[in-house]
């Protein structure tokens, strides 16, 4: 009696540790869909910018792609506004598509290095990210979101702003991306150039528009897939480990 009360305790906390998810919604992830972040600091700005020599043919006469991406929260710390600003692509093998990546990259410019996407729910690439369900798609699929580039419609020179809510510019969680790295990539996945986000610094108003700021490069190494969702599995974990023991009570 005593175990099957204590089964039902544990049973409960169990459950309520479970994102709800909509029944309307598919769950990609592993660790479920991905969580809206609200506790961004806002005004914090990261930017990614690319270096002058290609990853994929270093030897290209037209150079690298050229560009930047800059991101901060909004004031109320719910979701990050992204700036994105590109131009000298490759004159074929799009449309190009790039994501924000688990690694960042390293000395030696190799954007291999970066490994995969960041994906703290561990939703992997498949199924294709349907970009009317954002926290259905990878954490760091900015493309999929967002759109790809189609350098034979928008031309040589692309430019976006949109508001993302489930990249963080919070360190120490899964979805933070600002010591992690920005990589282009052609149609066919190859990687062609890459860049490390660092802190741009701090806006003024925390919004990042026309503001002023002072430069505060992030160097700590990346804290792996420690977001909500990765917290929900170990204590769901650590709970059946308990409802085991409850059955030799």
């Amino acid at each position: 009696m005593r175990s099957a009360t204590i089964l039902s305790a544990l049973m409960a906390a169990l459950l309520g540790l479970v994102p709800a998810q909509s029944t309307d919604v598919p769950v990609t992830g592993i660790l479920g869909n991905a969580s809206i972040v609200e506790n961004n600091p806002p005004g914090i700005i990261y930017t990614a910018t690319f270096p002058t020599t290609q990853f994929f043919n270093p030897n290209d006469p037209r150079g690298n792609v050229k560009g930047s991406v800059s991101a901060v929260a909004n004031s109320n710390g719910i979701g990050v506004a992204f700036s994105v600003d590109f131009s000298n692509f490759p004159t074929s093998g799009g449309p190009f598509v790039y994501h924000l990546h688990a690694f960042p990259v390293s000395a030696d410019g190799n954007c291999t290095n970066t490994q995969a996407h960041l994906d703290p729910y561990e939703r992997g690439e498949t199924p294709t990210c349907d970009s009317k369900l954002p926290q259905t798609c990878q954490v760091g699929d900015l493309s999929g979101k967002h759109g790809k580039i189609n350098t034979t419609e928008v031309g040589d020179h692309y430019t976006a702003n949109y508001v993302d809510n489930y990249p963080s510019t919070f360190p120490g969680i899964g979805s933070f991306f600002g010591n992690r790295s920005l990589v282009i990539h052609f149609a066919n996945k190859t990687r062609i150039t890459c860049a490390n986000f660092t802190m741009a610094g701090k806006s003024v108003g925390g919004t990042g528009q026309n503001a002023t700021y002072t430069a505060s490069p992030t160097t700590s190494a990346p804290a792996q897939f420690t977001g909500d969702g990765t917290r929900n599995a170990v204590s769901m974990l650590t709970l059946l480990t308990i409802t085991g023991l409850a059955f030799f009570w």
